[in-house]
C-alpha cells in the first residue's frame, strides 16, 4: 500500500469534517472583522465627517490583517513541514479564536483616543498572523489523507469552510441587527459576535485534536530521517527549486482573492453606504449568496477530479471577468432579490475557482516544503490582491462616484489569473509523495 492510497473512508471523513469545522471558525473570526470594519468600527475607532473617509481608515486596519499572512505563512509553513500539520493548526485556532474575543472587550475610540484603533491594529495583525498559518495546515492535511481519485473533491472542503465562516460571521451580525435599534448595536451589540468565538473555538480544539497526523508527511519525514542528510529550512528549498510554482500560485490567487472580497466585504459598504440602503439588505443578500457558494465549491472540486484543475479554474476566471460588468448594475437596482442574485452568481463563479485551489495548490510542490510553498505563495498574493481590494473599490467609488472603475479593476485582475492559469501544468494526476521542484 502506497502513501497515495486511500485511508478508510470514516478516516478520511472525520479529518475532512475537523478541517472544515477549525476552518470554520477561524474565517469566522476573520471574516467577522471585514463586516464589522464596513459597518461598525468605521464609527467607534475611526471617526470621521465623510462615512466613506471612515470606511477607508477602517479598511486599512482591515489590510493589515493580510499583511501579517504571509508572515504566518513562512513560520507555521516552517514547522508545519518540519513538525507536522496537526499541532500547527491548533495553534492556529488558538490564536485566532483568542484574538477575537478580545475585540470584542476593546474601548472605542470615545472612551481612550488613539489607543483604540492602536489596540484593535495589534488584534488584527494577531488574525493575520494565525490565519496565515491556517489555511496551508488545513488543506494539506486533507490533501495527504484523501485518495487521489478524489483529492479537488475532499480537498475542496476546507475552502468551503471560508463561506461558512463568512455565513456564521454575518448571520450573526445580522441577526443582532435585527432585533437591536442601531443605537444599541453600536453600543454593545456588535461585541456579542466577537465574544462568540471563545465558545467555538472549544469546539474547533475539540474536534481538530482527535484527527491523526498526515500519512504523506510522517513518511516524508521516516525517509529524511533514515537518510540521515542534513534538512536545509524549508523556505530556502523553495526559493531555490520552486521559484516558477510559487509565482503560479501568487498569479492564480489574485482574481480569486480580489473578487471575494469585493463581493462580500466592500459589497456591504456599496449598498449601506453608496445606496443608501438599510443595513440589512447587504447581509442577508451576502448570506444568501454565501450559502449556494459553500454548496458549490465541493461541486466545483469534484469537477476538477473530473476534468482537470486547469479548465475549471479558467471558468471561473473568465466568469468573474465578465460577470464584474453586470454586478453593480444590478446593485443599483435597489431591489433586494436581484441584489442577491448578482452576489450569488459571482460568488458561483468564484467557487470555480476556489474549489479546486487547495489540491491544485498542493500538488505544486513536494511534501518537505508543501506547507511552506503552498502557503508563501497562497499568503504573498492576499498583500496586493484581497487585501487592497476593499480599499481600492472605495477608493475608486470616492474618486469617480461610479461603479465602472471597479468593474474594469477587477477584469484586469482577472486577466492576471487567466495567464497564471494559462502558463500552469495540469497537476491533477500527480503524486503527493514524490518532488516535482524544477
Amino acid at each position: 500500500m502506497t502513501t497515495e492510497s486511500a485511508p478508510a473512508r470514516s478516516s478520511t471523513t472525520r479529518v475532512v469534517v475537523a478541517s472544515l469545522v477549525g476552518t470554520t471558525v477561524e474565517w469566522y473570526d476573520f471574516f467577522l472583522y471585514g463586516s464589522a470594519a464596513a459597518l461598525v468600527f468605521n464609527q467607534l475607532f475611526f471617526p470621521a465627517g465623510d462615512p466613506l473617509m471612515g470606511t477607508l481608515l477602517a479598511f486599512i486596519t482591515y489590510a493589515v490583517g493580510f499583511v501579517a499572512r504571509p508572515l504566518g505563512g513562512l513560520v507555521f509553513g516552517h514547522y508545519g513541514d518540519r513538525i507536522g500539520r496537526k499541532k500547527l493548526l491548533v495553534l492556529s485556532l488558538v490564536m485566532m479564536g483568542g484574538a477575537t474575543f478580545a475585540i470584542g472587550l476593546l474601548p472605542t475610540y470615545q472612551s481612550v483616543g488613539v489607543l483604540a484603533p492602536l489596540l484593535l491594529t495589534a488584534l488584527r495583525l494577531i488574525q493575520g498572523f494565525a490565519i496565515g498559518g491556517e489555511w496551508g495546515g488545513a488543506v494539506l492535511i486533507v490533501s495527504e489523507h484523501g485518495s487521489a481519485e478524489r483529492r479537488g473533491f475532499w480537498a475542496s472542503w476546507p475552502q468551503a469552510g471560508v463561506p461558512l465562516g463568512n455565513v456564521f460571521g454575518t448571520a450573526v451580525l445580522a441577526v443582532l441587527a435585527a432585533v437591536q435599534s442601531d443605537e444599541a448595536f453600536l453600543a454593545w451589540g456588535w461585541r456579542v459576535a466577537f465574544l462568540l468565538s471563545g465558545v467555538l473555538v472549544l469546539i474547533g480544539l475539540w474536534v481538530r485534536l482527535a484527527v491523526a497526523e498526515s500519512p504523506v508527511f510522517l513518511e516524508a519525514q521516516r525517509k529524511a530521517e533514515d537518510s540521515g542528510a542534513e534538512q536545509k529550512p524549508p523556505i530556502l528549498e523553495v526559493l531555490r527549486h520552486y521559484r516558477s510554482e510559487v509565482l503560479t500560485a501568487m498569479g492564480a490567487r489574485f482574481a480569486e482573492n480580489v473578487v471575494y472580497y469585493v463581493l462580500t466585504s466592500f459589497v456591504l459598504t456599496y449598498v449601506a453606504t453608496f445606496l443608501d440602503l438599510p443595513r440589512g439588505v447587504a447581509l442577508n443578500a451576502a448570506l444568501i449568496a454565501s450559502v449556494l457558494h459553500f454548496i458549490s465549491i465541493p461541486i466545483w472540486g469534484a469537477l476538477s477530479d473530473r476534468f482537470g484543475r486547469r479548465p475549471i479554474y479558467l471558468l471561473g476566471t473568465v466568469g468573474t471577468g465578465v460577470w464584474a460588468f453586470f454586478f453593480f448594475t444590478m446593485l443599483d437596482t435597489k431591489s433586494f432579490w436581484v441584489i442577491t442574485f448578482a452576489t450569488t452568481v459571482g460568488l458561483v463563479f468564484h467557487g470555480a475557482m476556489y474549489g479546486p485551489q487547495a489540491a491544485f495548490f498542493a500538488e505544486l510542490f513536494g511534501t518537505r516544503v508543501r506547507y511552506s510553498g503552498a502557503s508563501i505563495g497562497y499568503q504573498l498574493a492576499s498583500i496586493v490582491a484581497g487585501s487592497l481590494a476593499p480599499i481600492i473599490a472605495t477608493a475608486l467609488l470616492a474618486a469617480f462616484d461610479s461603479s465602472l472603475p471597479i468593474s474594469i479593476y477587477v477584469a484586469l485582475c482577472s486577466v492576471v489569473t487567466l495567464v497564471a492559469v494559462l502558463r500552469a501544468p495540469e497537476t491533477r494526476d500527480r503524486d503527493l509523495a514524490a518532488d516535482h521542484a524544477a
